[in-house]
């Protein structure tokens, strides 16, 4: 979330810049400065009541020891009133401030500098592009078809046993996903990212720290005697590990990867864009994450991008980068680059990985700070990015790679699959 600071610094830009996600926060921030005023006022009256408290605790003292009871006793009823008033500012305080805290957080982060102007994907600005697009034949399937042809993936039983969007993997078709989970996980973890396999539900303060909650609750699957939510990336308990945690100046740079089914409910998806592997409910994927100094969180975000890139290469995919306009960020992010390959079959681009900087919106909700030789602790920044999602990586290999003979498997993918066809 953002920070009082950020607000009040420089009011104007910061409607400005809140303008660009399409959000009109002159009111929100006009509301926040009022409550944040009275915050002040309420603390100043307090500090003031417990500071005469102290004082005449200490007149009381020394009276007893002078053995003036009656004047004593007399200043305690005075404190005693002193310590209602105390009492009721400080239910005033906690009120108004939970309130401007209520405020703030409806406010998303801001985007940064060159982020993009625009409402839609269609504003979204193509930074890359590797079009090494194949030919396929005139009967070329999609890859739903291709699912059913070669029984390696299978819709209608996963129908079956849960629903819509919660496909069964089968064979070879299972192999492909266990291979794809660990090529990334090894190209990861050799590009320095230490691998944890964290839990794939959540309370509500990890969905709160990194973003989710109160935001997308209405997207994930909640668990209502507990209170959990199943996770919708593994962005969210990888991220919350540094919740309340503050870190050393020399930790950094902090690297995670980790591999995680995720949940999304997808409310409202409808039409092609839920055929076969495109929109799931259930869906695998791995994540990288980064903990870094302020100063170097968009170097940082830069090598994240070309790793990414490394990975969608590696496999031999047409793929595009494209740096997002404001409309079409999350909610919680300054600057994301998505990357799309090309589903050859259904000729169209799919998307793949969102790799964004956070800068210090994820940490303020996560209290995750960092403390610089100065001793001074300051909040740090954060960094994701899906490295990679795998329904629509493998709809894109199954279609572009499929032959009279079968379908190919990625020279990189081969030791891991230990197949080189699926026929």
């Amino acid at each position: 979330m953002l920070t009082i600071k950020q607000i009040r610094d420089d009011k104007e830009r910061a409607i400005e810049r809140l303008a660009v996600k399409g959000v009109d926060a002159q009111q929100t921030i006009a509301l926040i400065e009022e409550l944040d005023d009275k915050r002040k006022s309420v603390q100043n009256t307090l500090d003031g009541l417990l500071s005469e408290q102290n004082s005449i605790a200490k007149q009381i003292g020394a009276l007893f020891a002078q053995g003036k009871r009656d004047e004593a006793d007399a200043l305690k009823a005075k404190v005693a009133q002193l310590k209602e008033e105390s009492k009721f500012m400080e239910d005033e305080l906690k009120a108004v401030t939970e309130r401007l805290n209520a405020e703030i957080t409806t406010l998303p982060n801001f985007p940064a500098d060159i982020v993009p102007h625009g409402k839609t994907a269609e504003d979204n600005l193509v930074v890359k592009l590797v079009d090494n697009i194949p030919e396929l034949p005139a009967d070329a399937l999609p890859h739903w078809e291709l699912a059913k042809k070669y029984d390696i993936i299978d819709f209608e039983l996963g129908v079956k046993l849960t629903g819509a969007g919660f496909p069964v993997y089968k064979g070879k078709g299972a192999a492909l996903q266990r291979a794809l989970i660990t090529f990334f996980l090894d190209r990861n973890t050799e590009a320095g990212y230490n691998e944890v396999l964290p839990p794939i539900v959540v309370n509500e303060a990890s969905g709160f720290g990194t973003g989710q909650l109160p935001d997308k609750e209405g997207q994930m699957y909640h668990t209502e005697a507990d209170n959990f939510y199943l996770i919708p990336t593994a962005e969210v308990p990888v991220t919350n590990i540094y919740r309340d945690v503050i870190v050393k100046e020399s930790d950094f740079p902090i690297k995670l990867t980790a591999y995680t089914p995720c949940f999304r409910r997808e409310a409202g998806s409808y039409g092609k864009d839920v055929r076969g592997l495109n929109r799931l409910h259930q869906f695998d994927k791995v994540e990288i994450v980064r903990i870094e100094h302020p100063e170097r969180s968009y170097a940082a975000l830069d090598e994240m991008v070309a790793h990414v890139e490394s990975l969608v290469s590696a496999l031999g995919l047409p793929y595009r980068i494209l740096r997002l306009c404001g409309g079409d960020m999350s909610f919680t992010s300054a600057l994301t680059y998505d990357f799309e390959v090309w589903s050859a079959a259904q000729k169209r681009w799919l998307e793949v990985s969102s790799v964004s900087n956070f800068e210090s919106f994820q940490a303020n909700r996560l209290k995750l700070r960092y403390k610089g030789e100065d001793k001074k602790t300051q909040l740090a920044h954060t960094l994701n990015g899906s490295s990679l999602a795998l329904p629509r990586i493998v709809a894109a290999l199954l279609e572009n790679n499929q032959t009279a003979d079968g379908i190919k498997i990625p020279e990189v993918l081969v030791p891991y699959t230990r197949f080189d066809t699926i026929k």
